[in-house]
């Protein structure tokens, strides 16, 4: 039977549909990046969330509630470890096999996704230089002005970035997994389950997660300084951001060949990490439920290590809702600001953090500009900064005051699991386990929303905006 004209032409018809979705899709892409990456993580925590939301996935062999599974789903793809669940005793082990494929599949996006915004948020928000504050995603850019076009296409191609990021990404995961390995032994846990654990404990040091694949969490290895150094290197590496592993790996120590950013992101990592242990150890030294049955040399270590993981880490070896409101409060400062641009870590990032100080530094001495390390920063990065800052602030505060309203819990506790959220860092004072399904639900919007980054929403809602071609008149409101 011959076909009708309309059957005929369905063939061209449906090449036509698929070609007008493609080059929708393509558009979508080039034209407001920001928003495809916003699309790209809500369908990953969607997937992920039917993947939780499966009988196999839960050691009872029944479903995972909704609001659990869904929050469970953003933790693991915004690589964040906080959780309403026990990870280890409610998760079957296909259950925590798709959390460590979650989380390393959340930390490759989010490296791969902050490399290409930045070379395109900068024409959505109207920006001439590269956004240190937001992230300086060109590993090859060491140096001010123009980049050239060469610099430009290499970071821009999508598929070698991607291969660059997961190898580094492999190895060094992989080199964890081997310093591991004979901790765990030592400590007990079984050869063969070893072999699970330590790849488990390497990614989520590396990816700055913090979930852990055993019951009793560090508590064991309380002692075990050199596994406790393991993590807080991965820690370490995974939160400074895949431009400054690009850096030192290219130029090792030769300090005045490293961009302005790796050299911001390394010197404020290190201060913060002193400053913050130093300020842990003096307010929690006679805490009885924390440090104050430690030897000096305990205190010393635990204070440090508390210090590296409220940088995005997750891990603790202590009971975080035992520590002193005062502890709690310079906790979640030094969770808001986070780690380095275009890494594992959230937060505000430190590079935003440095810009700030340094403009505050330059308006005290007088300076019409802000300069470091022989290199002038441009206004616009510092608008950048405020930005980021702001929209940070809002989301906490928001989400703080709801989740306090929801719950009537202790401030300080509901800011600092807020804030740990915002920054993707998976500690948490006990509270988030005992949250309504509201505050579940407010909470995992938190987390998405640090998660995908403040420069990213800005740039969203900015897309839409245009050039303008006047200049108003100037007048100066009162500041201060």
């Amino acid at each position: 039977m011959a076909a009708t004209p309309n059957e005929a032409r369905l063939p061209v018809r449906a090449r036509r549909i698929a070609y007008e979705a493609w080059d929708r899709l393509r558009n979508l892409t080039t034209a407001s990046p920001a928003r495809f990456a916003v699309l790209v993580f809500a369908t990953l925590i969607a997937l992920f969330t039917a993947l939780f939301s499966l009988p196999a996935a839960s050691a009872t062999g029944q479903r995972i509630p909704l609001a659990d599974a869904l929050f469970t789903a953003v933790s693991t793809i915004c690589v964040t470890g906080l959780s309403t669940i026990n990870m280890y005793s409610d998760l079957s082990p296909l259950g925590r096999v798709i959390t460590y494929i979650g989380v390393n599949v959340g930390a490759l996006g989010v490296l791969t996704l902050a490399s290409i915004l930045g070379l395109v948020i900068s024409k959505r928000l109207g920006l001439r230089a590269k956004l240190i504050a937001a992230g300086d995603s060109n590993p090859l850019r060491a140096h001010g002005g123009p980049v050239n076009e060469g610099q430009t296409v290499r970071l821009g191609e999508v598929g070698q970035l991607l291969r660059t990021v997961a190898l580094s990404t492999l190895v060094i995961e992989a080199v964890l997994t081997v310093l591991i390995y004979p901790s765990l032994i030592i400590g007990g846990i079984h050869p063969l389950v070893a072999l699970w654990e330590a790849p488990y404990y390497a990614a989520m040091a590396f990816t700055n997660t913090g979930f852990i694949p055993n019951a009793d969490g560090l508590t064991p290895f309380a002692q075990d300084y050199f596994l406790l150094t393991v993590l807080m290197a991965g820690v370490f590496l995974g939160s400074i951001g895949f431009p400054v592993i690009f850096t030192l790996w290219r130029h090792y120590w030769k300090f005045r060949l490293w961009s302005l950013h790796a050299k911001l992101t390394i010197i404020t990592t290190v201060v913060l990490f002193f400053v913050g242990a130093g300020v842990i150890l003096l307010l929690e030294y006679d805490n009885p439920l924390t440090f104050g049955s430690m030897d000096a040399w305990d205190t010393t270590f635990q204070a440090f290590f508390l210090s590296a993981m409220t940088r995005s880490g997750g891990f603790s070896v202590i009971d975080i809702g035992d520590l002193n409101g005062a502890t709690l409060i310079v906790g979640s400062m030094l969770m808001f600001v986070g780690g380095g641009s275009a890494s594992t870590a959230g937060g505000i990032k430190v590079t935003t953090l440095a810009v700030l100080a340094l403009a505050v530094f330059s308006e005290a001495k007088g300076r019409p500009s802000v300069q470091a390390f022989g290199r002038r920063i441009p206004s616009d990065v510092q608008r950048v900064a405020l930005s980021v800052v702001a929209w940070g602030a809002t989301i906490v505060a928001v989400s703080t005051v709801t989740i306090s309203r929801i719950t009537d819990a202790p401030i300080e506790h509901v800011l600092f699991d807020v804030v740990s959220g915002f920054a993707t860092v998976g500690l948490s004072t006990g509270l988030t386990a005992e949250l309504s399904d509201p505050a579940v639900y407010v909470m995992a919007a938190t987390m998405f929303m640090g998660r995908i980054g403040t420069v990213t929403l800005a740039a969203a809602v900015a897309a839409s905006s245009r050039s303008q071609l006047y200049a108003l008149p100037v007048e100066r409101p009162i500041v201060g």
